[in-house]
């Protein structure tokens, strides 16, 4: 029945999201949603492929990095690449971009994976400013005056990107492979004391994450047109973190409901550049300080509806009568 349920409330959410998708288009071809508002749900797709990407490797696995922004610029740069350079189709840039990225992850993820908590953090904090360092003194992608790049990301290509992120992370999560890497997040001793492949979990899940936080990065480069080691520094990673943390660690639902409620945020503060930083640092000092759990804490929104059926059913007595 629980099953049953799930895969109930699963295609659901793909109805649901096809539908918001449909609806979002046609304002967008009839002309009722201008430039600001198309480029704002853009950045809100970007950020939650960001968010549930950090989130596999932070929430649900259990491992502190804070370079992600190093991954979206090895995407947004190779995808950059691809299209600028080599004259390739978009959908290859996207998909080597996310390849690339997710070999970093590798080559960076088997030996650091190998450290725990603040070790970890520092050598992937590292791997992000060597990876902005690089490009700025790299002549072949502009160096530090940015790259120059075609306006190729649209509304169908970055939410039909963010609906294939999420379905991935989400059948991961639910899977065999899911369940190890949650294991190795609440205990990683005792995991690995039941034959459980703890640095194989963990490179995998840091692969699947870097990979499309690459894809991310892509959809980024291609939403300008230009790019520039600038926009990839350290305090990136910490926007991409602050979605996890707030939505809740170990929750993708929060974390999604934590990229949408910040961008917009973000965003409507742009008039106020003067106050913009501390109003958004004041909304999450407030949440933290009432909510230090994050707002939906480990929970996802399948648990809290099924929650809701059954206080509405309410409870059953000894002869099967249905209680208030």
């Amino acid at each position: 029945m629980a099953v049953f349920k799930q895969a109930k409330f699963f295609w659901s959410s793909i109805v649901i999201s096809l539908v918001l998708f449909a609806v979002v288009q046609i304002l967008i071809t009839g002309g009722m949603l201008n430039l600001f508002y198309v480029n704002t749900l853009v950045f809100i797709a970007i950020n939650i492929m960001l968010a549930v990407s950090l989130h596999l490797i932070i929430g649900i696995t259990g491992q502190f990095s804070i370079g992600h922004a190093g991954f979206l610029a090895v995407g947004a740069y190779a995808s950059g690449i691809i299209t600028m350079k080599l004259e390739m189709p978009f959908i290859s840039a996207l998909i080597i971009g996310g390849i690339v990225a997710a070999i970093a992850g590798f080559i960076i993820g088997f030996p650091s994976l190998r450290l725990k908590g603040d070790y970890l953090a520092i050598a992937t904090l590292g791997f992000g400013e060597i990876v902005r360092i690089l490009f700025l003194n790299l002549d072949y992608v502009g160096g530090a005056s940015g790259m120059q790049v075609n306006h190729l990301t649209t509304w169908p290509w970055v939410f039909g990107c963010m609906l294939v992120a999420i379905l991935v992370i989400v059948n991961f999560t639910n899977s065999t492979h899911g369940r190890a890497c949650i294991s190795i997040r609440e205990d990683e001793t005792a995991a690995d004391a039941m034959g459980i492949n703890t640095t194989y979990y963990k490179v995998t899940a840091f692969v699947i994450g870097a990979f499309f936080a690459g894809v991310a990065g892509g959809l980024y480069a291609h939403n300008f047109y230009i790019i520039q080691p600038s926009n990839f520094g350290f305090l990136k990673s910490f926007d991409i973190l602050i979605f996890v943390v707030l939505g809740g660690l170990g929750s993708l639902s929060g974390s999604v409901i934590a990229a949408i409620l910040l961008t917009v945020i973000s965003t409507f503060l742009q008039d106020y550049p003067e106050t913009r930083m501390i109003i958004y640092s004041l909304v999450l000092i407030v949440v933290m300080l009432y909510r230090p759990q994050g707002l939906m804490g480990t929970k996802e929104i399948t648990s809290v509806f099924s929650r809701g059926q059954k206080l509405k059913g309410g409870k059953k007595d000894g002869k099967g009568q249905t209680v208030a």
